[in-house]
């Protein structure tokens, strides 16, 4: 009998509409044998969510069922694929069948157009193809014909937060992405609402002020200077916990996040490769 299917997980994380899925997708369609879980299809029913200000907290880690994340990554990381009854990971074009058995498609939650110019796109298609060719470090690690690894892209907000330290430990790489308050705010007010389980979502007014915001500053001020989201990073604290996070600035444009997140996912997975 051939071997399992081995996957390693790499966790995108950061405030909302700091363009985690934008990111995740546009990584999807570059590298090989690569697919998407979202963190947004563990949600728990919304009659079981928490209340904050007499307002539905979709943004906390308390509205998530936590122990299904963890059983699910679980499982992809032995098969590299989802468990029938979860959501179906997005393929990138290289991918295989064996994960088509499951029935969810890609999160209905639209990113808006890609911010990313076509031309910068194909030019790191064609610099990760060039690190899969043979004598590259890439080499055998996602084209492997008879046991290829597969990359899962977990896209999250919190993922790095306290409460969600049984997931952490499902995470062979995590990257950190950065938006201001002015800009998060910005975008995600620009949002017509999120497809839930029950139906629709659309904000309510203030929002993010009293929701969005506040749970994302409580949840990371630890990783940043004075406890200022806006301002430096504690680097030393980041290197501990193994967090990639690309600049001391938020608001990068996301041109810049891709080269860097490739950089940042080729230079870390032949060593992730060889412990899996």
């Amino acid at each position: 009998m051939a071997a399992p299917h081995k996957a390693i997980v790499i966790g995108i994380s950061g405030p909302s509409s700091s363009g985690k899925t934008t990111l995740s997708r546009l990584l999807r369609d570059i590298f090989p044998n690569t697919f998407i879980v979202h963190e947004d299809d563990f949600y728990l029913p919304e009659e079981k969510l928490p209340k904050k200000d007499d307002l539905v907290d979709w943004d906390c880690a308390e509205s998530l069922n936590i122990p299904r994340i963890v059983e699910t990554l679980e499982y992809v990381h032995e098969n590299a694929a989802l468990p029938v009854r979860n959501p179906s990971p997005q393929l990138s074009p290289a991918s295989d069948e064996r994960h088509m058995s499951s029935t969810m498609t890609d999160s209905s939650n639209s990113v808006g157009e890609c911010p990313v110019p076509n031309e910068a796109i194909a030019e790191v298609k064609s610099q990760v193809k060039e690190w899969l060719q043979p004598g590259n470090p890439g080499h055998g690690i996602l084209q492997d014909a008879s046991n290829p690894t597969s990359i899962c892209l977990f896209d999250g907000f919190l993922l790095y937060s306290e409460s969600l330290a049984p997931v952490q430990s499902q995470l062979d790489l995590k990257l950190f992405l950065r938006v201001s308050y002015a800009k998060a705010k910005a975008r995600r007010e620009a949002r017509s609402g999120y497809a839930t389980l029950e139906g629709f979502w659309e904000d309510p007014p203030g929002y993010v002020d009293k929701i969005v915001w506040p749970n994302y500053v409580e949840n990371h001020k630890w990783m940043f200077q004075d406890g200022d989201v806006d301002g430096q990073l504690k680097r030393d604290v980041l290197a501990d916990k193994d967090i990639k996070c690309q600049d001391e600035v938020p608001d990068v444009d996301m041109t810049t996040t891709l080269r860097w997140a490739v950089a940042t996912i080729t230079e870390s997975l032949p060593s992730l490769a060889k412990h899996i």
